[in-house]
């Protein structure tokens, strides 16, 4: 039987766990309550008659820990003890329904942790104190919902109890009704931004009716979590028509992919088209924001939030050539297609990024770097990345590699 996980810390949050597991009970769902307390001190006959899942279990999935050990440990080192144990408690586990965790900073850490381990679209909800601030470090590139809890978890009240009973019916009928029903098609991963949207919506538009289309906004997180998707077996190949996030990885942008970027594509060798999209750009916030060694650059301002810097001939160099010494690693099947008239909607002729000078070393940096073989190709087409002709090449270069599979 599927069942809903409640977690959080029965040393400190008893009342508050047992109230929320009878709440999801009753509305019919079947619950396991787990206990991440770090100082051994939870009292188990709060929930008696509830499926229970002692601190002590969890703690012995962290490399043969005890329980022991780590409530002797500074609380720092207790609770990240307990949280690399719970990520190795929930991959053992089958019966999964949803997961729904209470707590403060601890528990949030401990619990969230935990969720991130599980796979994208099982029902995941945290009540958390630190739901109003930024959630990034708790729910990172997966679908974790954040829920203010209001007042703190200090024990029942009028006001938590409210917070709890609609917690809990929202996790009960996540977990207990059915989903979308599932889509035969195979999935593909898109990267896209503002000025690269209307390539990929013509990609979509051309491979829909055969392929689930993914589409990733291109915002550092956008491109890790098709990755993800693609590491996870999820995806059938990728469509990277939007490599933007490694300009601000390699430059200081605000918007930056990880170090990490297109090494999925090495170790899965998952079909894959990629281009250089909004490549002719540096994201930073607003104006004011923009770091002094830049003063003097050619910038754009997107809107009032979002300032975008042209990227020079250097820093094409050094693009071209990290991408390209990271698609050396790639075995699997992969082509790269080249707009020669332009990266984004900026980069066009009467345009403010139009630089076909930096344009030129991006692409001839790429093409010297690249070890091209029968299985890795690459093509130059006198096309504006947002050109429907570049579109439709992006889709039969995704068609023909994946044509082997028969689809």
């Amino acid at each position: 039987m599927k069942r809903v996980y409640v977690v959080g810390t029965a040393d400190t949050k008893g009342a508050e766990l047992a109230y929320l597991a009878a709440q999801i009970a009753a509305c019919g769902a079947a619950v396991t309550v787990v206990d991440l307390g770090t100082s051994g001190r939870a009292d188990a006959s709060a929930f008696a008659g509830v499926d229970f899942v002692p601190a002590s279990e969890i703690a012995t999935h962290g490399g043969g820990a005890t329980l022991q050990a780590v409530a002797a440990s500074d609380r720092g080192s207790a609770v990240a003890a307990m949280t690399e144990a719970f990520c190795g408690f929930v991959t053992t586990r089958t019966d999964i329904a949803g997961m729904i965790g209470i707590g403060g900073g601890g528990g949030t850490v401990m619990a969230t942790a935990g969720m991130r381990a599980l796979p994208i679209g099982l029902p995941k909800l945290m009540v958390s104190t630190l739901a109003s601030g930024d959630v990034a470090p708790y729910v990172d590139v997966s679908d974790i919902i954040m829920m203010p809890s209001i007042t703190d978890m200090a024990g029942l009240n009028r006001i938590s109890r409210v917070i709890l009973d609609n917690a809990a019916r929202a996790i009960a009928a996540m977990a207990t009704q059915p989903a979308a029903p599932a889509d035969d098609r195979p999935a593909v991963g898109l990267t896209m931004f503002g000025v690269t949207t209307a390539c990929v919506t013509a990609v979509v538009e051309t491979l829909k009716s055969s392929r689930d289309c993914l589409v990733f906004h291109a915002t550092g997180t956008g491109g890790r979590t098709m990755e993800t998707l693609a590491a996870s077996g999820m995806l059938e190949g990728m469509l990277d028509v939007t490599t933007t996030e490694i300009c601000d990885l390699l430059v200081g942008g605000v918007l930056p992919a990880r170090d990490d970027r297109l090494d999925v594509v090495a170790t899965t060798g998952l079909p894959y088209v990629g281009s250089l999209g909004a490549l002719d750009m540096v994201n930073f916030w607003a104006p004011d924001t923009v770091p002094a060694a830049f003063e003097g650059r050619t910038f754009y301002e997107h809107n009032p939030n979002v300032t975008l810097m042209r990227t020079t001939k250097d820093e094409c160099r050094r693009i071209g050539a990290w991408i390209g010494n990271k698609l050396n690693a790639c075995p699997g099947p992969v082509r790269i297609l080249i707009p020669e008239k332009g990266v984004s909607a900026l980069d066009v002729e009467g345009g403010p990024f139009f630089d076909p000078h930096a344009d030129a070393v991006l692409f001839d940096t790429l093409e010297n770097t690249v070890e091209w073989t029968q299985n890795r190709r690459l093509q130059r087409l006198p096309l504006h990345i947002n050109d429907p002709a570049f579109a439709a090449a992006l889709a039969e270069a995704y068609r023909e590699i994946t044509a082997k599979k028969g689809k």
